[in-house]
């Protein structure tokens, strides 16, 4: 090498390491991905305990109790292996409740703990199927009200659940089309929201349990309608509608009223929600309206004055999500871009906020990245509402990319702490989460414009969103990576068989790869809105729509997939069965292509397990790194310790 090209070698050399040098330390994996150190907590009705979920000594998440004011926390599950995630306070005084199914399999059983002898039940013990708790009622302490599918696996009937024996019988049968149930304050089961053949929905209502079933309420196809909750009275129903309109607006009708009821709050930008209803009185108190930020439209005078100093707590956006039956306590958790929940404890009389604890410590006082919401204009004119995340510490100037693509597709990104935002950013790469078309929130024509665009539109909205970045001057558009799980490792797939040259890379979670075969393995207790995948996603049934179905499948495009590809898997996912992608890896193969494909023994529909979760992560760290040049914190060892990874290498990824 001759003395001038060896100067200028070691000038870009210099250059890089500096760049690098800019960026915050790396934060490791286990930090981001791994369990809260607490996290969810929740008072009980009596407003003497307060429960949360931790991690026990074997790194397994629990949910532990502490009386207000006392040192006698107690640990009061004891779950093996998956960790506990969803739990709530029965109102008998001695009962906490938690969901959990079996490594990943969504089947998921209703325990009870018992507080004073520690006896755990199961109280819906049915193999093979998945329950729910519908609702738990101060008037009615010692039952509660669940779904089961145990007489016919495609529908939940309601069960009412005796606490103190654990006896369990059916209240009221499903008769066939009704996906969600609704009770009121006196336990009865007073509301349903059923699903019409051709996709539209229908709420339902009747005044007592002795009473016929009577029609509400209709929605088309194109239209949402969704029940929020019973009114106090147990007459009337709150409901989010976006009939005659084109966003959801909270409507409060009675059971007897012919006309279309109360609007309470509405937005023409976005749709309603979440929305704050008392659990006790019934009472909607706010609603939650999320173009980019989340801002509070308060409906009840009386919590004007929480709301007004709350807001004043902390830096961030605010829900409100639990309380005592006085309503004297309220906890609250304030979300941020740039750092962990943190939980407060507002006692309603003082107007005074007691912060309690974050769900991850070690992220305080760390540098992380800003997300800004964004909006981009489609290349058909439409307003494209979204998040960008530039890595702290770089200049933001040809960044390599990863666009990160939510799950649904009928949901949406939202700002707040993400950690695969914080985690890519730190690595050193910009990142993208979009809302295209078919997400949900920003109104039903948005949502409807999705409908048979899988691989179509909704892959478009991603590149003109990547391409905005690019002219913006953010992002090198030869250094772009597509990642997402679900419906994102869907777009993954497509992004490398429609668009084979766009992306550098791909990194697919629990991709389906033929919409045909996801369609024909949906779990049975999904019949209900079979209809609603018709309109969406095409009708495997109907001649009319094969070739579309076809076409939209990655699988049969597999001989196109020339960029690296990573995808990750949980063995028994009930959502996207671990054949759509065992397929594409087959194919790739069959087509000398490359793949590296990680299954995960006891995961489903993505990975709860910590050691799964980083294991996987490690893996994409090191793959991202390969290919787009980011930063990587190295893997000890071939896999996570604890972690039930097998992995297949194909052709050239070898």
């Amino acid at each position: 090498m001759t003395p001038k090209f060896a100067r200028l070698a070691a000038a870009l050399l210099i250059a890089a390491s500096s760049a690098f040098a800019q960026q915050p330390d790396l934060i490791p994996r286990s930090v981001l991905f791994g369990n809260p150190e607490r996290a969810n907590p929740s008072l009980s009705p009596d407003g003497l305990r307060m429960a949360w979920l931790a991690p026990d000594k074997k790194n397994v998440l629990q949910v532990w109790v502490q009386t207000i004011g006392k040192e006698d926390t107690k640990q009061v599950t004891n779950d093996k292996k998956r960790g506990v995630r969803i739990y709530r306070w029965a109102q008998d005084g001695r009962t906490l409740l938690y969901l959990q199914d079996n490594d990943g399999d969504e089947n998921y059983h209703v325990f009870g703990v018992d507080l004073v002898g520690g006896n755990v039940r199961d109280f819906t013990p049915v193999e093979g199927t998945r329950a729910s708790i519908v609702a738990a009622e101060a008037s009615v302490p010692t039952e509660i009200l669940v779904t089961l599918n145990a007489r016919d696996r495609k529908l939940f009937d309601v069960h009412r659940v005796n606490l103190a024996t654990g006896a369990i019988v059916l209240d009221t049968q499903n008769p066939g089309d009704v996906g969600e149930w609704r009770a009121d304050s006196k336990l009865n089961v007073v509301a349903a929201e059923a699903k019409t053949p051709d996709g539209g929905t229908e709420l339902r209502v009747r005044d007592n349990a002795k009473s016929p079933w009577r029609t509400l309420l209709k929605a088309g196809s194109d239209d949402n309608l969704d029940i929020i909750s019973v009114g106090a009275d147990g007459k009337s129903l709150l409901f989010a509608s976006s009939v005659g309109t084109n966003t959801t607006r909270v409507t409060e009708l009675s059971f007897a009223a012919s006309a279309k009821g109360k609007v309470i709050a509405f937005s023409d930008e976005v749709d309603a929600g979440p929305y704050l209803v008392n659990a006790y009185s019934k009472k909607l108190q706010a609603v939650a309206f999320e173009p980019g930020r989340r801002t509070w439209k308060v409906i009840d005078p009386s919590v004007q004055g929480d709301f007004d100093a709350i807001a004043k707590l902390a830096d961030g956006d605010f829900q409100v999500f639990n309380r005592d039956r006085a309503d004297r306590n309220w906890l609250v958790a304030f979300t941020s871009d740039r750092g962990p929940v943190r939980y407060f404890l507002w006692e309603r009389a003082a107007k005074k906020g007691t912060y309690l604890f974050s769900t991850q410590p070690k992220l305080e006082n760390l540098k992380l990245s800003e997300m800004k919401p964004i909006v981009v204009t489609t290349r058909d004119g439409h307003k494209m509402h979204g998040y960008l995340t530039l890595p702290a510490g770089l200049e933001p100037k040809n960044l390599p990319m990863v666009m990160f693509v939510h799950g649904g597709p009928w949901g949406r990104d939202r700002w707040g702490f993400n950690s695969y935002a914080q985690w890519f950013a730190n690595r050193g790469y910009a990142v993208m989460m979009m809302n295209f078309r078919a997400s949900t929130g920003y109104g039903k024509a948005w949502l409807n414009a999705g409908d048979k665009q899988w691989g179509l539109t909704m892959q478009d909205d991603l590149i003109d969103a990547t391409e905005w970045a690019v002219k913006q001057g953010y992002v090198d558009p030869k250094k772009v990576a597509i990642m997402g799980g679900s419906y994102g490792g869907y777009a993954t797939l497509a992004g490398l068989t429609v668009t084979p040259d766009y992306f550098a890379c791909g990194v697919d979670v629990v991709g389906p790869s033929n919409l045909r075969t996801l369609l024909k393995s949906i779990p049975p207790y999904w019949a209900t809105i079979k209809a609603t995948f018709n309109k969406r996603m095409g009708n495997i049934d109907d001649p009319k729509d094969e070739a579309l179905i076809r076409e939209a499948s990655p699988l049969f495009k597999a001989d196109r997939i020339r960029k690296p590809l990573l995808i990750g898997q949980g063995a028994n996912d009930p959502r996207v069965n671990k054949a759509e992608s065992e397929q594409i890896v087959e194919a790739i193969e069959k087509n000398k292509g490359s793949v590296t494909y990680v299954v995960y023994s006891d995961e489903g529909h993505g990975f709860a397990r910590p050691e799964n979760n980083i294991d996987f992560n490690a893996r994409t760290e090191a793959f991202l790194s390969q290919c787009l040049g980011g930063r990587a914190e190295p893997m000890q060892g071939d896999r996570m310790p604890g972690s039930t990874a097998v992995v297949k290498v194909v052709g050239a990824a070898k």
